[in-house]
C-alpha cells in the first residue's frame, strides 16, 4: 500500500511541473533601438538624367582621351551645359552612322558631334542652337601675296573639297576668275598645296588653322578675311535633340546662352584655338 502511495505521488508531482512548463510566461520583447537616418546630401539631386553621344574622331573637337573617354571642346561644352542644366550625364562615343539613329531610337539623349545645321537635320531632328561656327578661309604659302580681299586671288589656282559647301562658295564666287581645282579630301588638297601644286586653299578655318600648326603644314598661313556665306556655308554646327524633348533643348539652349554670355564660352574656345568659333 505505501509503495503505491509513493507512485502516485511522484506521478502528480511529474504532471505539475509538466503543467507549470506549458504555462510558463514568455519573456516581453525588449524593444529595438531605432535605425538612425542617413546623412542628408549637401548636394541637390540631379534633375535628370541623360547620356551625351560624340564620335570621337575628329580633333580637337571631340576625340578620345588616354582612357578612351570623350573629350575635346564639344565634351568640354557637354559638361558645362550638364552642370547648368543640373543634369547627370554620361558620355559615350559611337560610329558616325550609329549616332542619329541612335538618338531617334533613344539610346542616347543629345548628340554633340560637329553636326551642321542642314534642312535634312532639321527635319528629323529638333537641332538646338548653334554652339560653334567654323568659318571659311583661304590658306596659302608663307608670304604669298594674298592677305587681303578674296579678290586678290583672281587667276590663281584655288583647291577645295569636292562636292562641299566650301566648292559651292568657290564656284559661286571664283568659278569664272580663278583655277579651280577640286580634291576628294582635305588632306589631298593640302599636300598639292604643300608642294607649290596650289595657290592656296579654301575650306574650313579651324581644319586649315588645326593642320598649319603641324610639321607638314609649316609651309603655310592663313590668309584674307573670315568667311561667312549662310546660303552656302550655312548657319553652323548644333547639337542633335530628338524633336519631342522639347523642355530638354530649352534646357541645353539656355545653358549655352549662359555659357556666352559670363564669358566660359570663351575661356573654353581659347583652350583650343587663337580665333573665336561664334
Amino acid at each position: 500500500m505505501r509503495w503505491a502511495l509513493v507512485v502516485l505521488a511522484t506521478m502528480l508531482m511529474a504532471a505539475n511541473a509538466a503543467f507549470a512548463q506549458a504555462h510558463k510566461p514568455s519573456p516581453k520583447p525588449q524593444p529595438q533601438a531605432a535605425a538612425k537616418p542617413a546623412p542628408k546630401s549637401p548636394y541637390p539631386p540631379p534633375a535628370f538624367k541623360i547620356t551625351v553621344a560624340t564620335w570621337g574622331k575628329y580633333p580637337p573637337f571631340n576625340t578620345l582621351d588616354r582612357k578612351g573617354l570623350p573629350a575635346g571642346f564639344e565634351m568640354d561644352l557637354a559638361q558645362e551645359a550638364c552642370q547648368r542644366m543640373k543634369a547627370a550625364c554620361e558620355f559615350v562615343a559611337a560610329d558616325w552612322n550609329d549616332l542619329i539613329p541612335g538618338l531617334i531610337d533613344k539610346k542616347f539623349d543629345i548628340v554633340m558631334a560637329s553636326l551642321d545645321v542642314t534642312p535634312e537635320r532639321r527635319r528629323r531632328l529638333g537641332m538646338s542652337r548653334r554652339y560653334y561656327l567654323a568659318p571659311g578661309a583661304f590658306i596659302a604659302a608663307k608670304g604669298a601675296p594674298y592677305d587681303g580681299p578674296p579678290t586678290l586671288l583672281r587667276n590663281k589656282r584655288i583647291g577645295v573639297q569636292k562636292d562641299s559647301t566650301h566648292a559651292d562658295w568657290l564656284d559661286k564666287n571664283f568659278r569664272r576668275s580663278a583655277q579651280i581645282k577640286r580634291y576628294a579630301s582635305v588632306e589631298d588638297e593640302l599636300q598639292a598645296l604643300a608642294k607649290g601644286e596650289l595657290d592656296a586653299v579654301f575650306g574650313d578655318k579651324a581644319q586649315l588653322w588645326l593642320w598649319s600648326q603641324k610639321p607638314e603644314g609649316e609651309c603655310c598661313v592663313l590668309m584674307g578675311q573670315d568667311i561667312k556665306d549662310t546660303p552656302t556655308l550655312g548657319i553652323g554646327v548644333s547639337a542633335g535633340i530628338r524633336r519631342e524633348d522639347v523642355k530638354l533643348r530649352e534646357a541645353f539652349n539656355k545653358a549655352i546662352g549662359e555659357m556666352m554670355a559670363d564669358g566660359t564660352y570663351r575661356k573654353l574656345n581659347a583652350k583650343y584655338f587663337p580665333f573665336s568659333l561664334n
